[in-house]
């Protein structure tokens, strides 16, 4: 269990376990955090309820953690800044310049990292 629990919106959850978004939910709920997927067409991913936009998702945000390409992301931007997490992480594959600069210019934090890794070695919070 994390020593500090957050709300953490999984942005391109999947349903099928071999997928390291799906593995990111398991996880982050294994840790205590709660968990909020966004997909557009599923509904429940390990008995949470999915959001299907970004828009639906209207409590505050500790942390957004991207599994989506750099090209879906850049036509998210209002979206993400409109949600205005605490932080972004970018998983390996998904950096990019253009919502990273949006970030830096709305005073969003972000990194580049691995959820599942930081999770793993305490580095999470």
């Amino acid at each position: 269990m994390s020593a500090s629990p957050q709300t953490v919106v999984v942005l391109g959850a999947s349903n099928q376990p071999e997928r390291y978004s799906f593995l990111a939910l398991q996880i982050l709920t294994e840790h205590g955090h709660r968990v909020i997927p966004v997909h557009p067409s599923l509904t429940e991913i390990l008995g949470i309820p999915v959001r299907s936009s970004l828009g639906k998702v209207p409590e505050p945000i500790d942390t957004l953690t991207l599994y989506l390409g750099p090209d879906r992301l850049e036509k998210m931007i209002p979206e993400i800044l409109q949600l205005n997490p605490r932080r972004v992480i970018f998983n390996p594959g998904t950096e990019s310049p253009a919502l990273q600069a949006a970030l830096t210019a709305a005073a969003i934090p972000w990194v580049e990292a691995c959820t599942l890794v930081l999770l793993r070695t305490g580095q999470f919070s």
